[in-house]
């Protein structure tokens, strides 16, 4: 246990619950939209911008320290694409070292899984057909560098959505074996995606799976609260725990969905189980807390 770690989550906690110094603790970068697939459920290679810069990364980073950040989480389109002369991503991992307690990475998972970050989420969308669909012929290239990568630490991310709701459980049994863990969340409908939306039936009715499935030893990090309180959205967002930083440097503290969607209240259809799981955390409840600590190891 990293007992300064744990001293700074407490007074973090004291400030904001005390002193309503609410501060951000998790911030995700997008390096680039660049990337390897063009995903009918993902907006950002839709919207070309260049990439941000090793000198603007250098500089972001001891700024988001400031801020109150402990947790990076590098993004894309795709990350593992990005590149500054005779920098790559493992050089953006060796700086975000210095400052961060965890440093995350989202991937296709179509590169290899060689980034030195501590924990990788590879995006796996369905079975090989339904994800081809979803997503571009990619199933079983990345299944390959899911089983030739040395990471110890790779998780599999789920977005569920319309066309492979039903075949949630079995790719959990497949891809179970091969990962640490596995996390999911609801596809939610940027202007320039295909309607993928479940209604709530559909949405509780997948849940239910998930929290049996959970409770019969597959590994799903998300904790049962959180899995359960988005059956209808139930629980109190914490928005402000939350930043992201866009490749033109800008810095957003709040909701992921914030400036990327002109949706007026995005709340109604969140589906992001990083942000119900964290603000249950906050909250105090034990089980999230829990699964936080099992994903980022920060404690």
């Amino acid at each position: 246990m990293h007992l300064s770690r744990v001293m700074y989550l407490a007074q973090y906690y004291a400030r904001a619950r005390f002193l309503n110094d609410k501060r951000p603790i998790l911030a995700g970068m997008k390096l680039t939209h660049r990337c390897t697939l063009k995903c009918r459920q993902c907006p950002y290679w839709q919207r070309p911008v260049p990439d941000l810069s090793w000198n603007d990364i250098r500089t972001l980073m001891p700024q988001l320290y400031r801020r109150g950040i402990r947790i990076l989480i590098l993004e894309g389109g795709e990350p593992l694409l990005w590149k500054d002369g005779s920098y790559g991503i493992n050089d953006i991992v060796r700086e975000a070292r210095r400052y961060f307690y965890c440093v995350g990475l989202t991937t296709n998972g179509t590169l290899p899984l060689q980034a030195d970050t501590d924990i990788i989420w590879v995006s796996i969308d369905g079975l090989r057909e339904t994800h081809d669909s979803l997503r571009g012929t990619s199933f079983d290239r990345i299944i390959e560098n899911i089983r030739k990568s040395r990471h110890s630490k790779i998780f599999a991310n789920i977005t569920m959505n319309r066309l492979n709701q039903s075949e949630i459980p079995d790719l959990v049994k497949f891809i179970s074996p091969l990962v640490r863990g596995i996390t999911v969340q609801f596809f939610y409908p940027y202007p320039e995606s295909e309607d993928l939306l479940l209604s709530w039936e559909e949405r509780g009715n997948i849940l239910d799976k998930l929290i049996q499935l959970k409770k019969d030893g597959y590994p799903i990090t998300d904790s049962v609260m959180a899995l359960a309180a988005l059956k209808d959205n139930s629980w109190t967002c914490e928005p402000w725990m939350i930043a992201n930083v866009e490749p033109d440097g800008t810095f957003n503290q709040g909701c992921y969905l914030k400036n990327r969607t002109p949706d007026d209240n995005p709340c109604q259809l969140c589906g992001f189980a990083a942000h119900t799981e964290i603000s249950l955390a906050y909250q105090l409840h034990w089980s999230a807390i829990m699964a936080g600590r099992e994903i980022l190891g920060i404690f």
